[in-house]
């Protein structure tokens, strides 16, 4: 895997992290809910990981990373049907499938520093 494939890997990785500190312990959905601010700064932190997972998809199409094609779609959702985002649709999303990513990413990482 390339450099830039890496780096893309760390910006998702950066991402999740960030929106795992702005939801805060413990994680409670009418804390987001009722937060704009915190919503809008999880919707940017998920287009950034949907656009590094689109480059990651065009350079390594084969990347082990289980729901990366809805991560794209996830993105492109949020940016051209904002007016469409549901808190809930996010929140499932924060809850069910960032851990996973998370997993994911830091698990290809792992294996590109072993070959490194």
């Amino acid at each position: 895997m390339d450099r830039t494939v890496k780096k893309w890997l760390f910006d998702i990785l950066l991402s999740i992290e960030r929106i795992d500190t702005f939801i805060g312990s413990p994680k409670l959905f009418d804390n987001y809910q009722n937060n704009i601010q915190l919503q809008q700064a999880v919707e940017r932190n998920l287009e950034i990981i949907g656009e590094a997972m689109s480059k990651i998809l065009n350079r390594f199409p084969e990347i082990a990373i289980t729901q990366a094609r809805k991560i794209v779609d996830t993105r492109n959702k949020i940016i051209h049907g904002y007016d469409e985002i549901e808190p809930e649709n996010i929140w499932a999303i924060i809850i069910n499938h960032l851990p996973v990513l998370k997993q994911e990413v830091e698990k290809l990482l792992t294996e590109t520093e072993k070959e490194d």
